[in-house]
């Protein structure tokens, strides 16, 4: 990533975190986990006291602490449209602030919350995401270096138990890079959304774009293409 890109990011998220932080797309807060009752456990296949699916997601830039505004919904739609399973998420703990150095030590963390959770939990599923430095995060977890940042990736070991990965605004882009091209393991099992126009992700010059992944129906498909993983 050149310098140039890198003062573009710094200038979207700096704005993206000014507004997130007045207020005007907050979303409740969501805990570092959040248990989603009405589902009951139907396969037997985990370990008492673990799910049968574990959703870990990164927010963007100068969100509250938690899942953030797109991976609430996320996490939700994949709880709704896997009846008779349990479904739980992890918020990834990290500082989401404006340098974008902190992907990498969020990186760290969501590779320690799987490892440690899948050896605890030897039928629990994962479903991988991020959005915007958040999805950075998840680049690095799954094993794809960005920019200077840098972070400990998911154990090879585990890979298998990654059903999906599914990112927002994902920085990568701006280099004309994808998930797809540059992971032969995770690339078929991830799906990225780009709006058009968003500066983040296409170089476009729409930062309202960056934002309308909530309400232009990427959650819904995002959360349909991890159902499908996990069904399959």
């Amino acid at each position: 990533m050149t310098k140039q890109q890198r003062r573009r990011i710094a200038a979207v998220v700096v704005t993206t975190a000014a507004i997130l932080t007045a207020g005007a797309l907050s979303a409740p807060f969501a805990s570092a986990s959040t248990f989603f009752p009405w589902h009951r456990s139907s396969s037997g296949s985990a370990a008492a006291g673990c799910a049968d699916v574990e959703v870990v997601f990164a927010r963007g830039t100068g969100e509250r602490p938690g899942l953030g505004i797109v991976g609430s919904p996320l996490v939700r739609a994949i709880g709704a449209g896997l009846s008779g399973r349990t479904v739980v998420s992890h918020a990834v703990d990290y500082a989401a602030d404006a340098s974008q150095a902190s992907a990498g030590p969020g990186a760290t963390e969501m590779s320690s919350h799987v490892a440690a959770t899948a050896a605890a939990c030897p039928g629990t599923r994962f479903v991988l995401g991020g959005y915007s430095q958040g999805a950075t995060v998840t680049d690095i977890a799954i094993g794809i270096p960005v920019g200077r940042t840098r972070g400990t990736p998911i154990p090879a070991a585990l890979n298998d138990r990654v059903a999906a990965v599914v990112v927002f605004g994902n920085p990568l882009g701006i280099g004309r890079q994808t998930i797809a091209g540059r992971s032969a393991v995770f690339g078929p099992k991830a799906k990225e959304f780009c709006n058009t126009g968003d500066p983040v992700c296409g170089n476009g010059n729409d930062f309202g774009a960056h934002l309308r992944y909530v309400t232009n129906g990427s959650v819904q498909q995002a959360a349909d293409f991890a159902i499908g993983r996990l069904n399959g």
